[in-house]
């Protein structure tokens, strides 16, 4: 008789160790598909805001070979960090540890050109509607 009695007391404890393990399970299959939502989104804003200094440093760099003159030497000096901070971002090595020091870099390098250039250029990332597209400033 004590059987008996013995299973209706653990099952509780039971009940509590099935669910746990359910949950447990469901957490992780939930957790990577959110991770990996959350792993484009931000790859994409990365490599939008990579592309946006690029595009920058490729401009300044066709108008430098047009009129070696046309920028101070502290800008071009500038210019060419940049570049070679862009050339230095893992892209394929998202977790490599510079990946955030060189995106630092590359911002306040970014701040300094334009300082040097006397030009309000701010990237504020990709505009969501057309009359946020219209409020760009050069």
């Amino acid at each position: 008789m004590a059987d008996i009695f013995d299973s209706s007391l653990n099952l509780e404890e039971t009940h509590f160790k099935e669910g746990y393990d359910e949950g447990y399970t469901h957490g992780l299959i939930s957790g990577k598909e959110d991770a990996i939502q959350v792993g484009l989104k931000v790859g994409f804003e990365i490599g939008e805001e990579l592309g946006f200094y690029r595009g920058c440093v490729d401009v300044w760099n066709s108008a430098i070979r047009v009129d070696p003159t046309r920028f101070s030497p502290r800008a071009q000096t500038g210019i060419a960090q940049m570049e070679e901070l862009l050339q230095k971002y893992p892209l394929m090595d998202p977790e490599n540890q510079q990946v955030q020091e060189i995106m630092d870099s590359l911002r306040i390098k970014f701040k300094m050109v334009c300082s040097s250039l006397h030009v309000k250029l701010d990237y504020n990332g990709y505009p969501k509607s057309s009359s946020e597209a219209n409020d760009m400033q050069f």
